[in-house]
């Protein structure tokens, strides 16, 4: 039996791994075949993102209606130390992800108290608190935002300037992200903060410090998200009030549940379906908003689970190995 189980294990990390590096190798190669760069690192930031929110809702079982908050967050910060302190690009998006990572553990010690839709309004009360504080703050400048934000020189060597070095740098960074959110997953950390979301009484039997693990998932959550606010702010040399506004974790609670929550790759998926259909479908108007909310409702009625989840299930009736999703 050990045996068996020792072998599966091994196609399961194996297939993670080279969905991993297909997935690398179609970005590196996207913009040879013609896919515009601006449209691919945009998906690539909200996926970043998607990924940041699932690490909460899906392994953690914690939903917020607040983490635009923390995207936005990132993206002041960052986008106030690349232009009017001079920070060079990768000290400001380290700056954008530090404060999206403080805050995180700001809002976490209130939030973290209540359960439930309890839990849920209460980030959603504290992100239109700092939407107002966004919004009057002298150096967030309104609703205008920090415009013409330098992309500057990475390392002091990379003219970010340039389109595809801006693009790759884009994708490095998504990946690294990635593989560290696959790594907490299936840490020893991650496999707690799943005993947690399945059973929070029997954790708590157990000895676990609920509230201690569901606190650093939150501030992990918000850091990553911070990291997608900040190369955002960065790529579109802007940071705005929408980064921060309602609407956008509502964005992401779409990507998440399109793509498949719970599982790695589905919040990618989701983020490209959603992006490409806002840049696609932006010649249909105010019908996009109508569209979008109809292939909502269509994947929810027809895949629960989301694509990823709905395609691994259909694998495994096949008999087919997935990746390590789940």
């Amino acid at each position: 039996m050990e045996v068996i189980l020792a072998r599966g294990w091994g196609r399961f990390k194996t297939g993670f791994t080279e969905l991993t590096a297909v997935m690398a190798l179609a970005l590196v190669l996207a913009p040879a075949f013609g896919v515009y760069p601006v449209f691919l690192m945009k998906a690539l930031c909200f996926a970043l993102f998607a990924c940041a929110f699932n690490l909460l809702v899906g392994f953690g079982g914690l939903l917020s209606f607040g983490h635009a908050m923390f995207l936005g967050g990132g993206a002041y910060i960052c986008a106030q130390t690349a232009k009017a302190w001079g920070w060079p690009p990768e000290a400001a998006i380290l700056a954008g992800t530090l404060a999206a990572s403080l805050m995180g553990l700001a809002v976490g010690l209130l939030a973290i108290r209540r359960q439930g839709i309890y839990f849920s309004m209460t980030t959603l009360a504290l992100a239109q608190m700092a939407y107002f504080i966004f919004l009057q703050s002298p150096f967030t400048h309104g609703e205008d935002g920090i415009q013409s934000v330098p992309r500057g020189l990475l390392f002091g060597l990379i003219d970010l300037d340039h389109p595809l070095a801006m693009y790759y740098f884009v994708v490095a960074l998504f990946v690294l992200a990635f593989l560290a959110i696959h790594r907490i997953v299936h840490s020893p950390f991650g496999h707690v903060l799943v005993a947690i979301r399945d059973n929070e009484p029997r954790a708590i039997s157990l000895g676990y410090d609920v509230n201690r693990y569901k606190l650093i998932c939150f501030a992990l959550s918000s850091a990553l998200a911070g990291l997608a606010g900040s190369v955002k702010a960065i790529v579109f040399q802007l940071a705005s009030l929408n980064d921060v506004h309602w609407t956008m974790s509502g964005e992401v609670v779409l990507m998440t549940l399109v793509g498949g929550m719970g599982t790695l790759f589905g919040p990618v998926v989701g983020a490209f379906v959603i992006v490409g259909m806002h840049t696609y479908l932006a010649s249909l108007g105010q019908w996009v908003t109508f569209t979008v909310g109809l292939i909502f409702v269509v994947c929810v009625l027809a895949f629960r689970k989301g694509i990823i989840g709905e395609s691994t299930r259909w694998l495994a009736v096949l008999g087919v190995k997935g990746p390590e999703g789940k």
